[in-house]
């Protein structure tokens, strides 16, 4: 089958805004995990995050079309647009029916619900916005984002926890390959520094509780580890075939040319300990891009900075990797800016596809101590390799695996 194009990168991050601030920072290897401020988070067992500030400066959303969206729309609507420039796609000029949208989240809009939820029960049903219903639920940010451009093509929203963005990219590339359309904005988006949905990652059990020192909390594969950071933030790319993305003249940042993904099947909320599932998607990823084990040259990892769940990747990769492991540059670059839950995976391949562009690899932060040894950890700071080919891995509650193989773009 014809491998899919990515034409077009859209981010919002902690990191920076736009793929340039974003690269800048990530390759640097600054930390912007800090205390939350947009609340007081203090009570809660854990009050750090992965923030964004100002996202208004580079809105080009009207200040009526803000008070109907939760802020997770409001990065999905920023994160297209930066994707369709950045593809040189005036969106006017395509066939509406056949462009789609494909985007996911884990939690939904809870800034605009508890907000909302609030006002009812102070002063009744009539302090309820009308735009509530449409503002919270998962698929919110797909129908604005087709309202804005007045996309009607088939188009989908994947709630399947920190997997769902990649998910997201798995199933536009499987669309597209099909061609039902001419292309796709595809990514995640993910918005949960608020009360609640603070609250709800707190009960997880999995989050950092070195408050004190947010910079040196998310650890992934060091043997400090605690658990993982939240973050906040969107990941959009451009889709379409690479024929039409030839014709008409677009620089092919990268492409995608495997999917795959299962499920351990064995708890309601962690992974199976032995990895085997998780090795089972990368090896059908590698199968659907017709490429070997070894022709992989950079490992994007899902890092929570669990035991159980770094531990059953490494178990993974291994499997499938063997001793060609220990000679691939493998990094966590989510620790840096904090884990996007829902949108984590497409921000991870937008990093990919930056990693091979520039030849750079990106750092895993705070890894002083790895907890296995052996394996070429990119840790502290960038590191040079020429990768042309990469595999980026992002898990979710319950075992739930997704794997993306990007390679190398064109332009």
């Amino acid at each position: 089958m014809e491998k899919i194009a990515i034409t077009g990168i859209g981010v919002v991050s902690p990191s920076g805004i736009g793929k340039r601030q974003f690269w800048a920072n990530i390759k640097s290897g600054r930390s912007f995990i800090k205390k939350i401020t947009r609340f007081d988070a203090s009570l809660y067992p854990t009050h750090i995050a992965g923030q964004i500030d100002d996202l208004e400066k580079y809105s080009h959303i009207s200040e009526r079309l803000l008070k109907k969206i939760d802020a997770f729309s409001h990065m999905a609507l920023v994160a297209s647009e930066m994707a369709l420039q950045d593809a040189g796609i005036d969106i006017k000029n395509e066939d509406p029916n056949l462009v789609g949208i494909f985007l996911g989240n884990a939690i939904g809009g809870w800034l605009y619900a508890e907000t909302e939820l609030r006002d009812l029960y102070l002063e009744g049903r009539e302090g309820v916005s009308p735009y509530m219903a449409s503002a919270w639920f998962p698929a919110a940010p797909q129908g604005q984002v087709s309202i804005y451009y007045g996309i009607k093509g088939f188009s989908k929203t994947v709630v399947s926890d920190r997997a769902s963005s990649l998910m997201a990219l798995g199933y536009a590339k499987k669309v597209l390959e099909k061609d039902k359309l001419n292309m796709i904005l595809a990514g995640g988006m993910e918005a949960p520094v608020t009360p609640y949905a603070l609250l709800c990652c707190n009960t997880y059990g999995a989050l950092s509780k070195n408050n004190e020192f947010p910079q040196q909390a998310y650890r992934p594969f060091d043997q400090q580890r605690n658990g993982f950071v939240i973050g906040e933030g969107a990941g959009i790319v451009v889709m379409e075939s690479v024929s039409r993305a030839k014709k008409r003249g677009a620089n092919i940042l990268g492409l995608i040319s495997g999917y795959g993904s299962s499920c351990d099947g064995v708890d309601r909320i962690n992974c199976a300990a032995d990895g085997e599932e998780l090795a089972r998607a990368i090896n059908l990823a590698l199968s659907a891009a017709k490429i070997n084990p070894e022709e992989i040259g950079y490992i994007s990892l899902d890092g929570l900075a669990v035991d159980l769940w770094d531990d059953s990747e490494i178990k993974a990769l291994k499997l499938v990797f063997g001793e060609d492991l220990k000679n691939i540059p493998i990094s966590c670059p989510k620790s840096m800016f904090g884990n996007l839950l829902g949108a984590s995976g497409a921000v991870d391949m937008t990093i990919a596809l930056l990693t091979m562009e520039h030849s750079l690899v990106a750092p895993t932060l705070n890894l002083e101590t790895p907890v296995l040894n052996g394996l070429n950890y990119a840790a502290k700071e960038a590191r040079e390799y020429k990768v042309n080919r990469s595999l980026i891995i992002s898990r979710g509650r319950g075992g739930i695996n997704s794997v993306l193989v990007v390679e190398k773009g064109e332009g």
